[in-house]
């Protein structure tokens, strides 16, 4: 299962052309942001003290368009110099990245949408499941909000709308993939001393690039879709490639992966009712002993599903219940996992005041003890300006989601200016 611990909410992400600037104005936006982390959790240290800021255009009026980037710099690397290494360093402490750019147009009935750009298939909070086509920054974790989280997919997108129902074609020639950092980094998915070769990513010839379709519909209240996603896995597989002094040594690759899925939402007044199902094919996993299988690696087939409800409540708040499994399908008791692994969340959130907010999200995996728990103040002091104070804390199992983070416990701070 992919699990993203931001609070946000996912929503369908159709092509929006009444969204873009019309009448072939151009508009901009944009926000700044500063972020500040302090890790107390094992060695104390300064995990972040970064600035961001994304600007985008659009315009346009029978074809409209859309340009966006974000440009990055870490000021930790010089706060705390030597903690990190160097390749860590060289990856995160400068950055830009293109996002979302693309151009729409209409022929017919039928929308298209060609360049880089944001596909969301999922709508749980705080869980990736049925977003099975977006690639994810995870060098900070799940951490970040959804829209910094997710990195956008270079696509060819068409849309038709019959009735209630919507059809979606998508085809991605060159495909993105998660960001997982450099070994020794702060979230690094293995630990700081690991040996890791370069990550090998699949070429751009024509059989590695990435395609699906969607059919969703609204039946009797019920907001219902399902979809078939073929593609290079945005997510790495570890591949065991020997012993180097002793200690193992490891590769990041990617699988070809075959994925069946299904959405459900209702609305029934006093709450909402939201469910997902995903059988992906062709995933391997690692097993405890790399030693014990070529490549310390076996093949499983599994089954990820989640049904959550969310319920208004408090002042302005609301409370947010899920539970989420994944069940192997070809159990292989050599992974460690049990044949099905189940977790549940819980989102709390209340207006303390004006422009005062608390938020509070508890994640936890039932099969072990394993846990992340992040409370929030947010500040929003006017529409443009939001502060946010808050803590990661993670705990459980050292080879648990969270608990292999369990010395990673933070408290950091967020101000963002939009424009």
């Amino acid at each position: 299962m992919m699990l993203c611990c931001g609070a946000t909410a996912a929503a369908d992400d159709d092509l929006g052309l009444d969204d873009v600037a019309g009448e072939g104005g151009v508009k901009t936006a944009g926000y700044l942001q500063f972020d500040l982390a302090r890790t107390y959790g094992g060695q104390d240290h300064w995990s972040m003290a970064r600035s961001r800021a994304e600007v985008s255009a659009t315009g346009g009026d029978s074809v409209k368009w859309k340009i966006s980037g974000r440009a990055d710099a870490d000021a930790v690397f010089a706060i705390d110099s030597g903690f990190y290494p160097d390749a860590v360093r060289r990856d995160q402490q400068y950055q830009f990245h293109l996002r979302e750019t693309y151009a729409d147009f209409s022929l017919g009935d039928v929308d298209f949408r060609f360049g880089r750009q944001h596909i969301v298939w999922g709508e749980m909070v705080g869980l990736f499941f049925a977003d099975v086509v977006s690639a994810r920054d995870l060098r900070t974790f799940f951490l970040p909000d959804f829209e910094q989280l997710r990195i956008p997919q270079w696509a060819t997108r068409a849309e038709y709308y019959f009735g209630e129902t919507h059809a979606e074609l998508i085809w991605i020639p060159v495909p993105s993939y998660d960001n997982i950092g450099k070994p020794g980094a702060e979230f690094y998915p293995l630990r700081r001393d690991a040996k890791v070769l370069g990550e090998a990513k699949p070429d751009n010839s024509l059989g590695n690039t990435n395609w699906g379709a969607r059919l969703s519909r609204m039946v009797g209240g019920w907001d219902v879709s399902g979809f078939y996603y073929r593609s290079m896995d945005v997510a790495q597989t570890f591949y065991f490639t020997g012993l180097s002094g002793g200690q193992a040594e490891f590769q990041p690759r990617h699988e070809r992966i075959s994925q069946v899925g299904a959405t459900v939402t209702k609305d029934f007044g006093d709450f909402v009712l939201k469910g997902e199902t995903v059988h992906s094919r062709g995933r391997k996993f690692n097993t405890q002993n790399p030693l014990d299988a070529p490549n310390g690696l076996v093949d499983q087939d599994t089954i990820d599903y989640v049904v959550g409800v969310d319920i208004p409540a408090f002042n302005d708040g609301r409370v947010n219940l899920q539970y989420f499994a994944r069940r192997m399908l070809d159990y292989d008791a050599r992974t460690g996992f049990e044949r099905t692994e189940g977790g549940a969340s819980v989102l709390v959130g209340t207006r303390l005041a004006k422009n005062w907010q608390a938020e509070a999200l508890y994640v936890s995996m039932l099969n072990r003890n394993d846990y992340m728990f992040r409370p929030k103040l947010i500040w929003s002091a006017n529409k443009s300006t939001r502060v946010v104070f808050g803590v990661d804390a993670f705990g459980g199992a050292a080879n648990g989601i969270f608990g292999r983070y369990a010395d990673r416990d933070r408290v950091y701070t967020e101000a963002r200016w939009s424009f």
